[in-house]
């Protein structure tokens, strides 16, 4: 589900946010898993989940910006 940066900049602001919330829930699901005292199938999923979150996040705060640069 990763995306280039590129590709999240021509996403719109609702779809974004519906995806960090997607990914979001994904990460409190792998957390918990490994919590409960399981062994994650695939340990660098969480790493790569929080940087999908934290580039969408960016994505959103550059389009933000840039909106506010233009009034």
């Amino acid at each position: 589900m990763s995306l280039k940066t590129s590709d999240l900049v021509n996403l719109s602001k609702e779809d974004l946010t519906q995806r960090v919330i997607e990914l979001k829930q994904e990460l409190a699901k792998e957390k918990a898993t490994i919590a409960a005292g399981t062994r994650s199938e695939n340990p660098g999923k969480i790493r790569k989940l929080r940087r999908d979150i934290a580039r969408m996040l960016t994505a959103m705060n550059t389009k933000k910006e840039k909106k506010n640069a233009r009034n």
